[in-house]
């Protein structure tokens, strides 16, 4: 099984680093030639696939599968244009994925399915959220406690060419659950925990028996269930909510493959979603009851005498990583760290039966790659307030 990946960024190595956990060959292509990826794959193809669409006909039309790993509509209906004419399963929603790149339709969608979300503007009071209802992550969000802030924040999303989403600030711990569907019925996987760093931006990721009590499991499993088959989700997606003292509250969803916390379920408990998604659009499912196990996925920079935790974005500054088993103790590292280099980045995955065992390889890692570095200093920073 060969699977094409479109988008060398952080999507594509999750992709990547998933595919080879499930024994799959893989073929990146993007139209950076520095894209991280790249260095991951077993090829990759240096392509626009827009400017050239014959090199990505070719390319796709060698592998068994295609999963697009980037956010760009015009690529993305491309693809949904294009691959099912070649005979590959897409292993995408675009209807989905144009419904989650909506807030404001999303929000709309998931009321009227009655999901706990934030309560809107101006019902909620202050402290408000105001973010964008078409841009990802944490481009364009702010928080405003009071007036004089609310209407500068909704200015500056305009500013964007955007529509503002207003929301009561909810606070709490961060929770995230990955979906499948075959557009006839879904199947909700893992809960993790979603830490952020110091610019809210996600710097680790936890996946452990006991993030979510028995109930509030069940309840994010129905949440998930309900909105996937709710848009008649044909492929992945995931929920990201809120766990609040009133209850979950669903921030958002997204209906592609997300960067970071699929690697940690693998590693806890065994369930590869990439693999489960290949069998869904074949008809199938590994029906494998994930392992009790734990996991903790972090990215850090090291550089100037100092080691730090860091997001997702800061990582995503590295250049040609490869996998590491092993280094500095722990058990997988993406990273472009060469002996000597005065800078690097790593993401950093460690397992274990407990949350014990794998706090255990997080600190020896830690003290080992400073002491083996000379570096002098260890930062872990988080925002202000969460």
């Amino acid at each position: 099984m060969r699977i094409c990946i479109i988008g060398g960024a952080l999507q594509g190595m999750e992709a990547v680093l998933l595919s080879k956990r499930a024994g799959f060959e893989t073929t990146v292509i993007d139209r950076q030639a520095t894209a991280p990826a790249a260095s991951l794959a077993d090829t990759f193809v240096h392509c626009d696939i827009l400017a050239d669409d014959g090199l990505a006909r070719r390319t796709m039309s060698d592998c068994d599968a295609v999963l697009p790993a980037f956010e760009e509509l015009d690529g993305l209906r491309m693809l949904d244009r294009t691959v099912p004419g070649l005979g590959k399963p897409l292993l995408f929603d675009m209807h989905a994925y144009e419904v989650s790149c909506s807030k404001e339709e999303s929000n709309r969608i998931m009321a009227g399915l009655d999901v706990p979300m934030p309560e809107p503007w101006p019902g909620c009071g202050f402290p408000v959220v105001v973010k964008p209802s078409s841009q990802s992550g944490s481009v364009g969000v702010s928080v405003a406690h009071d007036e004089d802030r609310r209407l500068k924040a909704v200015e500056a999303v305009r500013r964007l060419g955007d529509t503002p989403v207003q929301q009561e600030f909810v606070s709490g711990k961060s929770v995230s659950i990955e979906v499948i569907g075959d557009g006839e019925g879904s199947r909700a996987f893992v809960t993790t925990e979603v830490v952020l760093d110091r610019d809210y931006d996600c710097k680790q990721v936890v996946c452990e028996p006991g993030i979510l009590d028995e109930a509030e499991q069940a309840e994010f499993e129905s949440i998930g269930t309900r909105i996937a088959d709710g848009i008649g989700l044909t492929a992945l997606m995931d929920v990201e909510a809120i766990r609040t003292r009133k209850g979950l509250r669903v921030l958002e969803i997204d209906a592609r493959i997300p960067s970071q916390t699929p690697a940690a379920v693998e590693a806890a408990t065994g369930v590869n979603l990439v693999e489960e998604l290949v069998l869904s659009a074949s008809g199938k499912e590994t029906s494998r009851t994930p392992a009790a196990g734990c996991s903790v996925y972090e990215h850090y920079v090291a550089g100037h005498g100092r080691l730090s935790t860091c997001g997702e974005k800061e990582f995503g500054r590295l250049r040609t990583p490869r996998i590491h088993e092993g280094l500095f103790g722990a058990d997988t590292v993406i990273t472009d760290y060469l002996p000597g280099k005065a800078e690097w980045r790593a993401t950093v995955i460690n397992a274990g039966k407990t949350s014990s065992e794998v706090l255990r390889k997080r600190k020896a890692f830690i003290e080992r790659a400073m002491r083996e570095c000379d570096l002098f200093e260890y930062t872990d920073r988080s925002p202000e307030a969460v």
